[in-house]
């Protein structure tokens, strides 16, 4: 059997691609999806990547790690074309201040490169926070735990498989 479970024109199927610990995720939650790849080089981050697989922005999503005063760790989730509003994400995260995580901790506590960080497949669940604008649309493309690979799924199975509180953090 192929290795990679995939939504094309609205049917289950599989074919061959990339696998990582997210892809794994969601092939075990029966999560359909779609494996999107594209040569990364030295333009970096979720633009970058929208540019390349042809997807519009504000359903490219970014993970973005953030470490909280408490020195506990979480995901922001935001469109590609926006930007995390630190005081917000604290907010909603019920915590003083957040700020990014180093880059070095980020992988450390994901257990993805930077460049393939994804909540999908995590080495520590973290908590999530999804950007309420880029929950509105009905599908996001986020990135799978590998550089280069992203996963088009669902926007309430993305919600769900990481337990995101959606919210308003983005800058205004």
């Amino acid at each position: 059997m192929d290795d990679t479970l995939l939504l094309l024109r609205g049917t289950l199927r599989y074919s061959r691609a990339v696998t990582t610990r997210g892809i794994e995720k969601l092939k075990e939650e029966r999560i359909p999806f779609q494996v999107l790849t594209y040569i990364h080089d030295d333009a970096k981050g979720a633009r970058a990547a929208a540019g390349a697989l042809a997807l519009p922005e504000e359903i490219t999503v970014k993970s973005l790690v953030f470490q909280a005063d408490d020195r506990s760790y979480l995901f922001a989730l935001m469109a590609s074309d926006g930007t995390v509003s630190e005081k917000k994400l604290a907010r909603v995260a019920g915590r003083r201040r957040v700020s990014p995580a180093l880059p070095r901790d980020a992988e450390r506590v994901t257990g993805y490169e930077i460049g393939g960080i994804s909540p999908l497949g995590a080495k520590r669940p973290l908590p999530v926070v999804l950007d309420r604008g880029a929950a509105a649309h009905p599908d996001v493309a986020i990135n799978a735990g590998a550089r280069g690979t992203l996963v088009r799924l669902a926007t309430p199975d993305l919600i769900r498989i990481t337990g995101a509180v959606v919210a308003d953090i983005r800058v205004e």
